[in-house]
């Protein structure tokens, strides 16, 4: 049992990914039977998301010791963000035009599923602005939990001497929350085997040959955003070592990949950007939780490529305006996006009405999307965590706030 305990935790959980994709390839939908146990794990680390956001976030105001420096975070994470969502719909932009995914597709055997409308960006920034703040951690909602903890963290710092006891308090707290994360991320293997032979089984990669061109254009798109865009943020905009970065990540990728989910993988997240990559937690407290929230890169460079796949599909020609309102229309409703699998399917309505297609040609291409959704968003939710992690990294060395010597081990 040692042994297995000695195995670095990553490795363990890449074992349990093949290990679980051949289980399923051969047990097919029996592997349905095993789902509970990837389901057990999923809540366990959804269990910690809310505690560990509001006790990080404070703590990390807190040992900032000043509230303008927060300020200054915010606005570097925003404008990074906003970067990387950019980059990631011209890169799905440029792949779906090179590929042609939707042409010559048939979409007679596709279900119709009609598509609710997004919520309005207004209503969205709304929402983070908390009538009460302990509904907003019962209902889990992250935009208003990270508003109210900043606030609450800056009036501990003010409060000086007086409010020292309960700055403590914070600080020791989200010291017991990350331990409590370790212990519960050392199920990870036995749930991401789980997952992936669920996955596997009942959705095998048989039945992506409908759609196999789609699916080689989302996961090459992904694929070049993480490499290029974030590996060159790392570099340029860092002067870190690529490859330290990717090794220190791995953990939060797979479970990403396995749970479709930046919000169940969030713990993960912040334990890795932390203990591998040496970022401090003043950063990784306030910079990772706003990003598993509006930093939605994969989720925008998926709707880019199906918008196009959508328009060769019904062979709707579009010009460099068309590409322009996609651009700027996924931009806008991805930020906010809901962090669990398949939210971005649902974002298709205001994209897709946007190039001219009817209400009754978005429900044909979600419907035609739908069964094979989860294996393509497995994928994306990659994408976002990696970008959450690498503005994290950059803010944290802009800030002073990253242990080289760590993030290079």
């Amino acid at each position: 049992m040692s042994r297995w305990f000695e195995i670095k935790l990553w490795k363990r959980i890449f074992i349990a990914l093949v290990l679980g994709a051949i289980v399923g390839f051969f047990w097919g939908d029996g592997a349905e039977s095993i789902r509970w146990i990837g389901d057990v794990f999923v809540k366990l680390i959804k269990m910690l998301v809310v505690p560990l956001v509001f006790l990080t976030l404070v703590s990390g105001i807190v040992a900032m010791g000043d509230p303008k420096r927060l300020g200054s975070i915010g606005l570097k994470a925003f404008i990074l963000y906003l970067f990387t969502t950019a980059s990631a719909i011209f890169v799905g932009l440029i792949v779906g035009t090179l590929f042609e995914p939707g042409s010559g597709v048939d979409l007679s055997s596709a279900e119709v599923r009609e598509v609710q409308q997004s919520i309005p960006l207004t209503e969205r920034l709304f929402s983070i602005i908390p009538e009460n703040p302990i509904a907003a951690l019962a209902e889990g909602n992250i935009l208003a939990i990270i508003v109210f903890s900043i606030l609450f963290g800056t009036g501990i710092i003010l409060a000086k001497e007086k409010g020292k006891i309960v700055g403590d308090f914070f600080l020791s707290a989200s010291e017991v929350i990350l331990k409590v994360t370790h212990l519960v991320m050392e199920l990870a293997p036995f749930g991401v085997f789980a997952l992936i032979a669920w996955v596997t089984g009942t959705q095998g990669i048989s039945t992506l040959t409908n759609i196999l061109v789609l699916a080689i254009t989302v996961y090459l798109g992904c694929l070049i955003h993480i490499a290029f865009i974030h590996g060159g943020i790392i570099k340029f905009f860092g002067g870190l070592s690529i490859r330290g970065f990717f090794k220190g990540i791995i953990d939060p990728q797979l479970v990403a990949y396995s749970t479709s989910s930046s919000a169940a993988t969030l713990p993960v997240t912040i334990s890795s950007a932390e203990n591998n990559l040496g970022i401090g937690t003043p950063v990784s407290s306030s910079v990772i939780p706003l990003g598993a929230t509006v930093n939605m890169d994969g989720t925008a460079l998926y709707v880019g490529i199906v918008s196009l796949f959508a328009a060769q599909a019904f062979s709707i020609p579009l010009d460099l305006m068309d590409y322009i309102v996609i651009g700027l229309t996924t931009t806008m409703v991805s930020i906010g996006t809901a962090s669990v699998p398949s939210a971005s399917l649902f974002l298709l309505a205001a994209v897709l009405e946007s190039i001219g297609l009817s209400a009754g040609q978005t429900a044909i291409i979600v419907g035609f999307i739908l069964p094979f959704d989860r294996i393509l968003d497995m994928m994306r939710t990659v994408v976002n965590v990696t970008g959450d992690l690498s503005v994290a990294t950059i803010v944290a060395k802009s800030e002073g706030e990253l242990d080289i010597d760590r993030y290079n081990r």
